[in-house]
């Protein structure tokens, strides 16, 4: 794969990540720099981090920084990690960010004609020293330069730069200070939360938990989600922290919690950063561009945009979406459903930046996160979100299921239905496999997820996924809003609105999927619950 890599572009350096050190010790730690010593035919400089972690927000802005043309990132994501664990490669482009899917597929197309690789099985690179190597190999460049760099320096000056690092040290260790929970969940996150938020804010050490990276990441599935950062989660039930965050496993999502354990939803969570945007120095300075969701994500970042006038982007699931419209100077703030948000700093989700980002709302209006979140309800309504993931089912079931669901909201009939539950009306306004053309290049990518939109802007989404170790994933997203009801049990409603579905008959196809799977359904409600069922 890495020589398919090498076979799209001729590289002058690239940045590169590996995140588990037996994995370092299979490429490129003594005598065994095996699959990747490819790279050195065209490739003059490499730049690793300090003791080969990076985060991924990390990796796009050194990217940047050193004008390198991409990167190679080796990682188990908020998968579970370890030699048994998901393992994925990702390739990132000289905008620091996810390689669009014209690159992704010429890499795939390469990688079936690859006949033979040189390997270097005496070359050692120290991983633990700071500074230039060089090597007197046989390529095109000599030498041969390995950087090995502090990435969290780095990162931590691009962060400097965007918020104010003095009223933040205020909140957070001032006279009035607030005390906060953050927890790095055993990932890459940990050495820039201690330097960050510990070293030069002021939290005190004790403040951040989890926070030694390792291999198979304590045991734990990280994954910021309730489900999963139990040990957060646990530690903010009894009020004595006002703000919460979790990331995962190379801290590129986060979770936002407020005093006794606060769920902010990730779409609640962009659409009140984006009320908000003010606060953040760097966008006093820039301005503001745009706003994007992804479509999955609810619709209240739109209702922000559209109350201060600034364009709202609706893109498919993948960071690259946003990173395009960056580039264009057409974005300025984005997120996802599934736990990312992030600004133009760098070209990919940012979990440490999310953080901040609230953190410089508190201390600009000294209000709790769940009063800053009920404010914003007020305002604008609430939009109560639940997703449902049944996974590794059966590919052919899921597809069979997707076909007859698409045919059936195809219909021309459908559209305009009615469906009463208990005693609200549900009609339907629009029915669509999700279509997007990009803004920015006018590329079209189709066959994005089947929505079902409601006249009051309500939706049901499904979504195939394959991001999983085997089989399918379908994921189920409802989207319920209300203007009125804001204050309301979470469960009550979506259970409520999920009757829609049964209405429908949907559920009858979708057991007939789930029948497949590992009958494993993952709910990410709107309030401080989530559960496996």
């Amino acid at each position: 794969i890495l020589t398919s890599f090498l076979s799209v572009f001729t590289w002058r350096y690239l940045i590169g990540r590996i995140l588990t050190r037996e994995l370092y010790q299979t490429h490129t730690h003594p005598g065994q720099l095996k699959h990747t010593c490819v790279t050195f035919l065209q490739v003059g400089r490499l730049i690793i981090g300090h003791h080969g972690i990076m985060s991924t927000p990390a990796i796009s802005c050194v990217i940047r920084k050193y004008k390198a043309i991409g990167g190679i990132v080796l990682t188990a994501s908020h998968n579970p990690g370890g030699p048994h664990g998901d393992f994925g490669i990702k390739f990132n482009t000289a905008n620091g960010g996810p390689a669009k899917e014209a690159v992704s597929s010429k890499i795939f197309l390469i990688s079936r004609t690859i006949e033979e690789f040189a390997i270097c099985p005496g070359l050692k690179v120290d991983l633990t020293t700071l500074g230039r190597q060089t090597f007197d190999l046989e390529n095109k460049f000599k030498p041969f330069t390995v950087e090995i760099v502090d990435s969290v320096e780095s990162y931590a000056n691009l962060l400097r730069n965007i918020f104010d690092f003095a009223a933040l040290k205020e909140l957070l260790s001032g006279d009035h200070r607030i005390k906060i929970r953050l927890d790095a969940m055993h990932g890459v996150a940990g050495p820039y939360v201690r330097k960050i938020l510990c070293e030069e804010l002021g939290c005190p050490a004790n403040s951040a938990i989890n926070c030694v990276p390792m291999d198979d990441f304590g045991g734990q599935h990280p994954d910021p989600h309730p489900t999963y950062a139990t040990d957060l989660t646990d530690s903010m039930r009894d009020g004595q922290y006002d703000f919460g965050a979790a990331f995962d496993a190379d801290g590129d999502r986060n979770m936002i919690l407020g005093k006794h354990g606060f769920f902010v939803t990730p779409s609640d969570s962009v659409a009140v950063i984006a009320n908000n945007i003010f606060c953040i120095p760097y966008f006093q300075h820039t301005g503001v561009r745009g706003f994007a969701r992804s479509m999955p994500t609810s619709a209240a970042l739109d209702r922000v945009a559209k109350a201060t006038k600034i364009e709202l982007y609706e893109t498919p699931t993948g960071w690259k979406f946003f990173g395009n419209l960056m580039d264009a100077g057409m974005l300025s703030l984005c997120g996802e459903e599934s736990f990312g948000t992030g600004g133009d700093h760098i070209r990919e989700k940012d979990g440490l930046w999310a953080v901040l980002a609230w953190l410089s709302i508190l201390a600009s209006r000294r209000q709790s996160v769940e009063d800053i979140v009920k404010d914003h309800w007020l305002k604008y309504g609430r939009n109560y979100f639940t997703r449902y993931d049944y996974e590794d089912v059966d590919i052919d079931a899921a597809c069979e299921m997707m076909e007859d669901l698409e045919m059936m909201i195809a219909d021309k009939s459908f559209v305009r239905q009615r469906f009463a539950v208990e005693d609200k009306i549900y009609q339907v306004e629009k029915a669509d496999n999700f279509e997007y053309t990009d803004p920015a290049d006018s590329t079209i990518s189709r066959n994005q997820g089947l929505r079902i939109i409601f006249s009051d802007g309500s939706r049901i989404i499904y979504r195939l996924s394959g991001t999983g170790r085997s089989g399918a994933t379908v994921r189920i997203y409802i989207d319920s809003y209300e203007k009125e009801l804001i204050f309301e049990d979470t469960q009550v409603e979506n259970l409520l609105f999920l009757s829609v579905i049964q209405l429908l008959s949907i559920c009858i196809t979708l057991e007939f999927a789930a029948d497949r799977s590992k009958d494993r359904q993952q709910v990410c409600l709107s309030e401080n619950t989530s559960a496996w069922r």
